[in-house]
Parts: C-alpha cells; sequence; structure tokens
C-alpha cells in the first residue's frame, strides 16, 4: 500500500503544467521515437510469426466436417484483435520499453542528474517521465493497429504456403462476424497498458537507491511489476467492457 500511495503522489508530480512546453515537443518527438518507431521491428516480427501459428493450429484442428471453411479466419481475426496483439504485444512491449525505461531514469538518479535537474528548479518527473507517457498513449495504439494487420497477413501467408485454405475462403473468415466494437475495445486496454508501462517503469527507476546493480534489480522488477499490472488490467476491462 505504500508503494501505491508512493505511486499515486509520483503521477501528480508528472500531470502538471510544463514550465516549456517547446523543451516538453522536442522530447515527446524523441520518445516517439524511442517508444514508438524502435518498437516496430520487433512488432512486426512477432506479429506476423504468432499469427501464422494460430492460423496453423486453427486449420490443423478443424476435424468436424461441419465447421464451414472460413472459421481459420474468422478465429486468426478474433484472435487477434480481442487478445493477442493489445495484450501480448504489450507483454512483449514491457520487457522492451519498461527495462529501457526504468534503467535510463535510474542510472540519472544514481548519477545525481536527477537532483541536478531538481536544483534548477526543474520539475524532474514532469521532465522526464511525462513525455514518455504521452508516446506511449499515442503510439500504442498505432503498434498494435500494424500488429493486428500483420498478424492477419502472416495467417494468410502460412495457410496458403501450407495448402491449408485458400485466400478466398481466409479473407471471408476475416469478415465474418467482424464487430468493430472488437477495435475500440482493443484500443481501449492498449491505451491503458502503454500508460501503466511507462509510469511503473518510471516509478521503479526514479526511486531507486545505491549504484548500476540497484538499477539493474530496478529494471527487473520494473519488467516484472508492469506484466502483472497488465494481466491485471486485461481482466479488469474486459470485465468491465465486455460483459
Amino acid at each position: 500500500m505504500r508503494n501505491i500511495g508512493k505511486y499515486i503522489l509520483m503521477l501528480k508530480d508528472v500531470f502538471t503544467r510544463p514550465n516549456k512546453w517547446r523543451v516538453f515537443f522536442e522530447r515527446l518527438l524523441e520518445e516517439l521515437i524511442g517508444i514508438g518507431i524502435n518498437s516496430l521491428p520487433i512488432v512486426a516480427l512477432m506479429s506476423t510469426f504468432i499469427g501464422g501459428v494460430i492460423a496453423l493450429q486453427t486449420a490443423s484442428n478443424m476435424s468436424s466436417p461441419l465447421l464451414p471453411a472460413y472459421t481459420v479466419g474468422y478465429i486468426t481475426q478474433s484472435s487477434t484483435i480481442l487478445e493477442f496483439s493489445p495484450t501480448i504485444i504489450s507483454l512483449i512491449l514491457a520487457g522492451k520499453i519498461g527495462s529501457n525505461i526504468a534503467s535510463e531514469i535510474g542510472t540519472m538518479r544514481v548519477t545525481e542528474q536527477i537532483d541536478a535537474l531538481e536544483i534548477m528548479g526543474v520539475n524532474s518527473l514532469n521532465f522526464l517521465v511525462l513525455p514518455k507517457i504521452t508516446a506511449a498513449v499515442l503510439f500504442f495504439p498505432i503498434l498494435v493497429i500494424f500488429s493486428m494487420a500483420l498478424s492477419m497477413l502472416g495467417g494468410w501467408i502460412s495457410l496458403v504456403v501450407s495448402n491449408l485454405s485458400t485466400t478466398e475462403e481466409y479473407v471471408l473468415g476475416l469478415r465474418a462476424f467482424f464487430d468493430p466494437f472488437n477495435i475500440k475495445y482493443a484500443l481501449t486496454k492498449t491505451i491503458v497498458f502503454g500508460f501503466l508501462i511507462v509510469s511503473v517503469s518510471s516509478y521503479y527507476g526514479y526511486y531507486v537507491k545505491g549504484g548500476s546493480l540497484d538499477v539493474g534489480r530496478a529494471s527487473t522488477q520494473a519488467v516484472v511489476s508492469s506484466s502483472v499490472t497488465i494481466l491485471i488490467a486485461n481482466f479488469l476491462l474486459t470485465q468491465m467492457i465486455l460483459l
């Protein structure tokens, strides 16, 4: 409970008006590149191959003749939109982005760079964390939409190459029973997950004490805590939005 209270107090300092908007937007651009664009390769790789695996596993287990041929495309579409792209990709990014943020801010803490900012009268939390949170909230939905498209593309490639389905059947399945609300649900989860990853990781980095070894431990704690928080938030959001 003490950590939760400290986390909430940290957020109060984060969400204040920046002293200089020009500096804020410069840092925001840097974070959009670091958090968003630099994450595109790993998102593309994971999405393409896992989309292919989902499609192949579904096709190989369709033993009932009562199931229509487009079922593979439908299951790939629903699995990707509802759970894989928003949740699994966020868990992967928690490891990549969360560890980077915790180690970056933690290193600044142990090398007294944060103390120097505060001596100069700068709100260090607002200066360091707000651009990261803003970048995550803005770019995570783009990453997830990118992931959805590549997952379905990966599923199509795997099915066509293995001769388990035709393009027409797969596309029909992607379009069958499509609900646009599922996209809104997935993007809502994604925004929450992005906020949690950055804020939790920043918390562990900002309040680290000691030396370089402690920064490493803080990075590990940030990844674990971010992942657990994502899973809890995923359950709660599903209860609130879908049920």
